[in-house]
């Protein structure tokens, strides 16, 4: 067996760098967590650690882009004219459910808001960032207007209380109780009452 190429142990020290950040930041915060930690915890050197992240604030603003890159993939998805509207949405917030199980988002979730508690002037990015993952799902639902499938109306209005839905069931209780993540037949059920709902508000009451 060859051994592994120098580029994929840097980024395999890379990815360890960050998942240790994300541990100590969890149990420490992000103020009480030193660099020296960090790589004790990745199991690289200090420098290792500098020569990818020259701060803790590199290290944050990694954590979220990964936040940020795990929803972009959802939000990528398109709307198709001719494919049931009903459909499509269910489709979208299935996609939505399966991300707010994933451990590893939650945890970079987790992290980000716990320090944009604590440091509010930090958040900015992060509230920046979650504004252009939102856009994914207004364009979708803007596509559906300009197809006649829903009522004229803000886009990423309708498309922060489409999946905000979700994410009350989903995702704050999982965040910030620790509750665990819903059951299949639950993410079911959430899923095909908001969009329910949703289109009884903005469907035009064209087939769906």
């Amino acid at each position: 067996m060859s051994a592994p190429s120098p580029q994929r142990l840097t980024d395999r020290k890379r990815a360890a760098i960050v998942q240790a950040a994300i541990a100590e930041f969890r149990v420490s915060g992000f103020e009480a967590t030193s660099m020296d930690r960090i790589a004790a915890t990745a199991g690289v050197s200090k420098r290792t650690v500098y020569n990818h992240f020259p701060s803790k604030d590199d290290l944050f603003a990694q954590i979220l882009q990964e936040l940020w890159t795990c929803s972009a993939t959802v939000d990528a998805i398109a709307y198709r004219p001719g494919t049931p509207l009903r459909a499509q949405l269910i489709t979208l917030l299935t996609h939505k459910m399966a991300l707010l199980r994933d451990p590893y988002f939650l945890d970079l979730a987790r992290v980000a808001i716990a320090e944009a508690i604590h440091t509010p002037e930090r958040a900015h990015s992060m509230v920046a960032k979650l504004s252009e993952k939102e856009e994914g799902g207004a364009a979708f639902l803007r596509a559906a207007q300009a197809d006649g499938k829903l009522k004229p109306g803000d886009p990423a209005l309708m498309s922060q209380l489409l999946q905000g839905q979700l994410k009350t069931f989903a995702f704050w209780p999982q965040v910030a109780m620790g509750q665990p993540a819903l059951e299949e037949a639950q993410q079911t059920t959430v899923v095909t009452t908001a969009v329910d709902m949703f289109l009884a508000y903005w469907g035009t009451g064209q087939p769906v």
